[in-house]
């Protein structure tokens, strides 16, 4: 098992032992970078310098790539005047749906693929929905990087039916395989606005869906960590239970692949002022296995004092027994842990700011 490295300046891969061979696409952005262990091929989001937002694949683990036939993009001469500055998320095929993929981007497009990623296409069900300018930040766009879309998560019991994220926006849900959408945002804060509980509007971080329990969802948001249980609609504020000096403010959110209460965050300080780095300087990840009525502190390992920032995508766990926990940070450090978190060793350093890290495993 190995882990693709997704940073500001190229795709690199780190297994047990550090880095494993050169880097793939040095100086271009990788957004993110993801295994598709069905096809054993890699899906890559990237931004470059000459061919802007692009996707490429290899299904011969990285010997050679090929650009998409046809990346995501919006339609051309479409009424807003959008474009793709980036495409920001990949998801894999889930369940029943081999070969389909789907990209978030930024400004907060939705696209997919039926061949594997080699041709996309808008879901026009949301990028032309008569609430996507109501929904979405536009034309003005408030989030330090830009609005983006993430968090694509599909059903493996029904691949109509779909989740998604935006940073800002909220939480939205199709039960037509995209072709009309609604806000899932009840229960969760938005203290940014006048009124603290919008219908939409709100700032996911990330959103995962327990895949063997896929009415039970999890959100690192701006304002907190809450959990959902279908069919129910109002999320749960599960963070309230973090210890209070900690707070419940991060960006990334991971779930145990066999275990649906079982769940790892990375906090930030979530202050008025919004350092995004490690409370006080004591950097440390927590891990609930009650479905967030307990939280427990992991940092045996990680530095005693450090400043660490971890992105959205930059947190991943495999499914080893027991299972491993993966993240990267912003200052090019990739730490794991072989053991649920109980104990962390830096496995690959000085690399670019990591965006997102995934596992590369071996082939079914």
């Amino acid at each position: 098992m190995s882990l693709l490295v997704g940073t500001r300046k190229g795709l690199f891969v780190v297994g047990n032992d550090g880095l494993d061979g050169e880097p793939w696409f040095l100086g271009h952005v990788i957004h993110h970078a993801v295994w598709d262990r069905g096809a054993d091929r890699i899906v890559v989001a990237a931004r470059t310098g000459h061919l802007g937002p692009t996707v490429f694949h290899s299904d011969d683990r990285g010997a050679t790539w090929n650009e998409a036939a046809a990346p995501p993009a919006f339609r051309t001469g479409e009424r807003l005047g959008r474009s793709l500055r980036a495409c920001f998320w990949l998801t894999p095929p889930v369940g029943a749906a081999p070969g389909v993929w789907y990209a978030g981007g930024s400004p907060q497009g939705l696209f997919r693929s039926d061949d594997g990623g080699d041709t996309w296409a808008p879901v026009d069900g949301w990028n032309d929905h008569p609430d996507w300018e109501t929904w979405c930040e536009w034309p003005e766009e408030n989030t330090p990087d830009g609005s983006m879309l993430h968090s694509v998560n599909v059903d493996p019991r029904d691949p109509q039916h779909l989740y998604l994220g935006l940073s800002g926006g909220g939480v939205f849900e199709s039960t037509d395989g995209g072709a009309d959408w609604r806000p899932l945002n009840r229960g969760c804060a938005a203290d940014f606005f006048p009124d603290p509980a919008p219908e939409f509007g709100h700032d996911p971080h990330c959103v995962r869906l327990h895949p063997l329990a896929p009415d039970r969802l999890y959100q690192q948001n701006h304002c907190g960590i809450y959990r959902l249980d279908r069919p129910g609609d109002t999320w749960t504020r599960i963070g309230d239970n973090m210890p209070r000096d900690i707070g419940d403010i991060g960006f990334p959110i991971e779930l145990h692949p066999r275990d649906p209460d079982t769940v790892w965050v990375f906090p930030m300080d979530g202050t008025d002022v919004w350092p995004r780095t490690s409370p006080g300087g004591r950097p440390a990840v927590y891990r609930s296995d009650d479905a967030g009525a307990t939280w427990q502190r992991l940092d045996r390992g990680l530095p005693q004092r450090g400043w660490i920032t971890v992105k959205r995508q930059a947190m991943t766990v495999d499914d080893g027994d027991p299972v491993g926990v993966h993240f990267g940070t912003t200052g090019g450090e990739v730490w794991s842990s072989p053991d649920a978190g109980a104990s962390w060793t830096c496995v690959a350093s000085h690399l670019p700011e990591i965006y997102s890290i995934e596992v590369l495993g071996e082939p079914a």
